[in-house]
């Protein structure tokens, strides 16, 4: 049989036998969670390099926390042991890829796999899928009001029709999610996915867990802070999300895309005999705003800007952006503007939907006249801003508001291992320093002189690795924060 047939058999077998031996209410109180009952994983997850190996498991959780005797949802469990000896072992540690709506159960292996030894040696690495993700009670809006659509309409509107038309979208998309969620959908909040880590923790008899999370990952480490301080371990926050509200955010990392797309501009000028763009910052952006403008082949405004939010985020990417700007100019070719998978993939849409359904669920949203306000604002800034990443902009029209925004950190919350690059556009590092003084003690990590997404075990830098791996294996911060010096701007590729 086939391994990833195998594994997927493996899975339903495990998940039919679980949902007979699971309580349909959880453990009362005082008395110990059961054990996960752990086995095959569904095919989604890779396997690592032997002797390692990884096995699956479900955890029943509330629905609703406040109501815990209601209805019941499944969270989907990957675990990889720990490769030292007992004497070596430090606990678990939860990881978390980021979103929301990004999935953790196959992120167990391929982040471990990425990790230092010591780090492997030390925890057994814990990946899940949170509540709307994957195989978690995944969350589903249907057609979003359009938002899969090829090509999709301008997502820049300019003049009051076509902005009447975008608060159109954004109502539409909201009434889907409402349709494809329904009772379900003020649940699905970091909050509650906080309350599901701990009984995670509890389910594998920790005392405390260990934390890795990137990006949303580094939100979802800090709203666990605040709800179980006393049951946090080390803590590392990786690409920190600030703490303010999630459609705040949303216009901070507009505002920083459109600094690092200048940052690209001006690269791609510096190698003009690569790119043929031009020699200048200025002869670079025109040729992006006619390649904009002169999109074929099933590749729009939406698809050309979604494909530069995604570059922008990791130097290794510009190179094919600029290719591809130059293939739309001379041959009207936009295959390097196309992304590696379906965008209306199964994955993908449950990834846009539960991004828009956590964002929504975890605080207070903004007016439909704010949202055009800011639209416009970003439009003086730049004629053609990147607004691919704004996407709290649906909650103007929610169906389910918050009485409170998601709690991060405070006054009692431990002290966690803050990492940011220095020029990060998709999650400035003034999140960073934010988020600090909320984790009193804590300290930061700065990788200087680069411009990507995600440091810790992905940037390949030992001053950051370091710093993070000892801090994980002997339990001790730096006595002050650490500053490490990045690749600066890449070479092109060939």
């Amino acid at each position: 049989m086939n391994p990833a047939v195998r594994r997927t058999v493996l899975w339903c077998a495990l998940a039919a036998s679980a949902a007979a031996l699971l309580p349909s209410t959880p453990a009362r109180a005082g008395v110990p969670a059961p054990p996960l009952r752990f086995g095959g994983c569904p095919a989604s997850v890779p396997d690592p390099p032997a002797p390692a190996r990884v096995t699956c498991a479900r955890l029943t959780v509330p629905l609703d926390w406040r109501h815990p005797g209601g209805e019941h949802i499944r969270i989907a469990v990957s675990r990889v042991r720990a490769s030292g000896t007992p004497a070596e072992r430090r606990g678990i540690l939860m990881v978390n890829p980021g979103g929301p709506g990004g999935s953790g159960l196959p992120y167990a292996v391929t982040k471990r796999a990425k990790l230092p030894e010591s780090v492997r040696r030390s925890y057994d690495i814990i990946g899940f899928d949170p509540r709307g993700v994957g195989h978690s009670a995944p969350a589903d809006c249907g057609p979003m009001g359009g938002h899969f659509d090829t090509p999709g309409a301008d997502p820049v509107p300019t003049g009051r029709a076509a902005e009447r038309a975008h608060l159109a979208a954004l109502r539409r998309m909201a009434d889907d999610c409402a349709r494809g969620a329904g009772h379900a959908l003020r649940h699905l909040s970091t909050e509650q996915t906080a309350h599901d880590m701990d009984a995670l923790r509890a389910a594998l008899g920790e005392p405390r867990t260990g934390y890795l999370g990137v990006s949303y990952g580094s939100y979802l480490g800090a709203a666990y802070a605040a709800r179980f301080p006393g049951r946090v371990g080390r803590m590392v926050l990786d690409s920190v999300v600030g703490p303010e509200e999630w459609y705040d955010f949303d216009l901070t990392q507009a505002r920083a895309l459109l600094r690092q797309r200048e940052v690209f501009f001006g690269w791609a000028a510096r190698h003009a005999d690569r790119f043929g763009l031009g020699h200048r910052t200025d002869a670079v952006r025109d040729a992006y705003r006619r390649a904009r403008a002169r999109l074929t082949g099933g590749v729009g405004p939406a698809e050309f800007d979604r494909a530069v939010y995604h570059a922008l985020g990791r130097t290794e990417r510009w190179t094919d952006l600029a290719d591809g700007i130059r293939a739309t100019l001379r041959d009207g070719d936009t295959a390097l503007l196309r992304p590696d998978a379906p965008f209306d993939g199964a994955e993908s849409r449950n990834y846009e939907a539960a991004n828009r359904i956590v964002k929504c669920a975890d605080g207070h949203a903004p007016a439909p006249r704010q949202v055009v306000a800011d639209v416009r604002r970003m439009r003086r800034l730049d004629p053609q801003p990147v607004l691919t990443g704004i996407e709290a902009s649906t909650c103007a029209y929610w169906h389910h508001r918050p009485a409170h925004r998601t709690p991060l950190g405070g006054p009692g919350a431990p002290p966690a291992l803050l990492i940011a690059s220095a020029h990060d556009p998709v999650t400035p590092i003034e999140g960073a320093h934010r988020l600090r003084h909320r984790l009193p003690g804590s300290r930061l990590v700065t990788l200087h002189q680069d411009y990507s997404h995600g440091v810790f075990a992905s940037r390949g830098n030992p001053c950051v690795d370091r710093a993070a791996a000892t801090y994980l294996v002997d339990g001790h911060l730096p006595a002050a924060d650490v500053h490490c010096t990045g690749p600066g701007l890449p070479e092109p590729g060939r």
